[in-house]
């Protein structure tokens, strides 16, 4: 057995698994800003989830389709460049909406106008319709919002939207802030996609969304990981459902002299507008029909000997949290193949349209969840260790790099732990604080 500390030192972000221009534009931050490459992937990732919405899913089985919604948590320390990155990375969304709010408020100034006016008036003004809509505001992006309020947004954005919240912790503290516990199960159904109803107050109408398309990313100080999992956030998988970005640089970033290209803000613009201009199909009751996007034979056998080898390592695990987190995988590496796929095609030329799931696609979502694997299991054992009492603290603080059960029933023992203990304490600890390296 040893004391597992190592796994956040030899989890590296794969770069390489984006295209080219991505590449490029994440080590340039990186190398000129100081932007961690982990925390821009991961914004970037945020960011295509939202533009690709309900405008695509990926088939794996009849009647088994998957969006690319996301919940991400990008985890550091103090003033490790967290929040920049991912300013960046939603930059032209934030651009879109702003331009979106400039011509939804021209509308509603005309609307005002036009309902002011008689019937006869609004004929002889020239207003098309004789009895005015009121316009609706289109946008990606919502930050403090209530689940009512999300509800009525999205009833008037089909396409799906991102909830861009810039500390995490603000988001899931206010889960009970008007009532207990409905808005956490809210965002465990949002998360699969499943239909949704928003009852509104004193109102016999409800909104009823039949597709809901919400992504999640915020930053997280590494300390508040506790936070996180305190009440029933851990044992109904809501946390199973975050992904976590984890740089392995424990320095803070250096400012240097070098300056970023000129147009790398507008080339990262360009690629995201291409993902937007993609229509998002709907039909006369305004429910998105998404573009469905299927595996090939041979991209669906790789896929299906990933899952097996995963569904192995869940067999094998003796940690109901460690599987849960596994199991999430499986989910999410089918969305990390569309995403893959829809940025790939976004910087190509010529293509009209995206082709299927290709070898590439699924390769590069196999590296993206064995990335994210090796971050859940790191901050399992952050929280593991934040969780110990002062007894079980002394015992792990006492135990060499390597051991056996019996020199750590010797150590324990030293400190007034029973052996019935400590064993119990290594079984519900194990892969998050302890690794087993070899029987006994």
């Amino acid at each position: 057995m040893e004391r597992d500390y190592t796994q956040s030192r030899t989890n590296l972000f794969p770069v390489h698994v984006f295209p080219d221009r991505l590449q490029r534009i994440i080590l340039e931050l990186h190398d000129s800003n100081g932007f961690p490459a982990d925390y821009t992937a991961v914004s970037m990732m945020a960011a295509i989830s939202v533009a690709i919405g309900n405008s695509h899913r990926v088939e794996v089985k009849r009647n088994w389709h998957e969006s690319a919604i996301l919940y991400i948590a990008i985890v550091g320390r103090p003033g490790a460049c967290k929040s920049h990155p991912l300013a960046f990375a939603m930059q032209p969304l934030v651009n879109t909406d702003w331009k979106n709010n400039l011509d939804y408020q021209k509308k509603y100034c005309e609307y005002q106008q036009a309902i002011a006016m008689s019937r006869k008036e609004r004929v002889h003004a020239g207003f098309e319709q004789q009895f005015p809509k009121e316009p609706k505001r289109l946008r990606y992006l919502v930050s403090d919002v209530t689940q009512e309020g999300l509800s009525a947004i999205h009833s008037h954005n089909p396409r799906g939207l991102c909830l861009w919240v810039d500390e995490l912790s603000a988001w899931f503290k206010n889960f009970t802030r008007y009532n207990n516990g409905s808005e956490e199960q809210f965002w465990l159904s949002a998360f699969n996609g499943s239909a949704t109803m928003s009852d509104r107050k004193n109102s016999q109408n409800s909104i009823f969304i039949k597709r809901p398309f919400i992504s999640v990313v915020g930053t997280i100080q590494k300390r508040l990981l506790t936070e996180l999992a305190n009440g029933e956030r851990t044992p109904n998988g809501f946390i199973d459902r975050i992904l976590f970005a984890m740089t392995k640089s424990n320095g803070k970033p250096r400012w240097n002299e070098d300056e970023v290209r000129d147009d790398l803000d507008r080339e990262w613009e360009r690629i995201l507008n291409r993902l937007l201009s993609v229509e998002c199909v709907v039909n006369e009751d305004r429910e998105p029909i998404p573009t469905v996007m299927r595996f090939t034979p041979d991209t669906k056998r790789r896929l299906y000997e990933w899952q097996h080898e995963n569904a192995a390592l869940c067999d094998k695990e003796m940690s109901d949290n460690v599987v849960s987190f596994f199991c999430k995988l499986e989910i999410y590496v089918l969305r990390f193949c569309l995403i893959l796929r829809l940025v790939r095609w976004a910087v190509g030329e010529g293509q009209p349209r995206p082709s299927d799931i290709e070898n590439d696609d699924v390769a590069g979502a196999i590296e993206l969840a064995e990335y994210f694997r090796g971050n859940a299991l790191s901050v399992l054992t952050c929280i593991s260790e934040e969780k110990l009492n002062e007894l079980h603290r002394t015992v792990y603080e006492h135990l060499t790099e390597e051991f056996s059960t019996a020199d750590g029933i010797r150590i324990a023992e030293r400190f007034g732990m029973k052996d019935h203990t400590f064993k119990m304490f290594l079984t519900r600890n194990l892969n998050t604080l302890f690794r087993r390296i070899r029987q006994g």
